[in-house]
C-alpha cells in the first residue's frame, strides 16, 4: 500500500516537473523579449540598489590625537606661576569649576554668586591668562600646573 502510494507520488511529481518544463518552452518561445527586458530591469534594479545603499553610507572618520599624559605623581600647585599670572583666589576657584565642565549658572549656583559675577570673573581670567576661550584656558592652566 505504502509502495503505490509512493509510486503515484512520484510519478505525478514527475509529471507535474513535465508540465512545467513545457509551459517554460512555450512561455520563452512566446514572449522573449519581455523576459529578456524584465530580467535587464530586475538587474539594474539590483545594482541600482546596491550602489545607492555602499555610495550613501555613513564614512567613519578615525582621529588619532597625541594627549600628553603626566605621570609624575600627585597634582601639586604651582604657587609661582600662579602669582605670575595674577589669578585672585575666586578666579582660580572659577577656573577650577570651568576645567570641571560646568556652565556660568552651575558655577553661580555652587558658588552662590550671580551668573553675571561669574562672567566677569571668567572674563578677568581669560585676560590674565591671554586666551580667548574657556577650552584654551582649562588647557593653560594644565600646563601652568594651576590645576589638575
Amino acid at each position: 500500500m505504502v509502495r503505490q502510494v509512493a509510486l503515484y507520488g512520484a510519478v505525478g511529481g514527475v509529471l507535474i516537473a513535465l508540465l512545467k518544463v513545457i509551459e517554460y518552452k512555450h512561455f520563452v518561445h512566446e514572449y522573449p523579449s519581455e523576459i529578456y527586458g524584465g530580467l535587464v530591469a530586475l538587474i539594474f534594479t539590483a545594482l541600482g540598489i546596491y550602489f545607492g545603499l555602499r555610495w550613501t553610507r555613513a564614512k567613519q572618520i578615525v582621529v588619532v590625537r597625541e594627549v600628553q599624559v603626566r605621570m609624575d605623581g600627585p597634582f601639586v600647585l604651582n604657587a609661582e606661576k600662579l602669582r605670575e599670572v595674577g589669578l585672585t583666589a575666586r578666579e582660580h576657584e572659577i577656573l577650577a569649576l570651568i576645567a570641571q565642565g560646568l556652565s556660568n549658572r552651575e558655577i553661580g549656583e555652587k558658588l552662590f554668586v550671580s551668573e553675571n559675577t561669574v562672567k566677569t570673573h571668567s572674563s578677568r581670567l581669560f585676560e590674565k591668562m591671554q586666551v580667548n576661550r574657556r577650552v584654551q584656558a582649562v588647557q593653560k592652566g594644565k600646563d601652568l600646573r594651576l590645576i589638575p
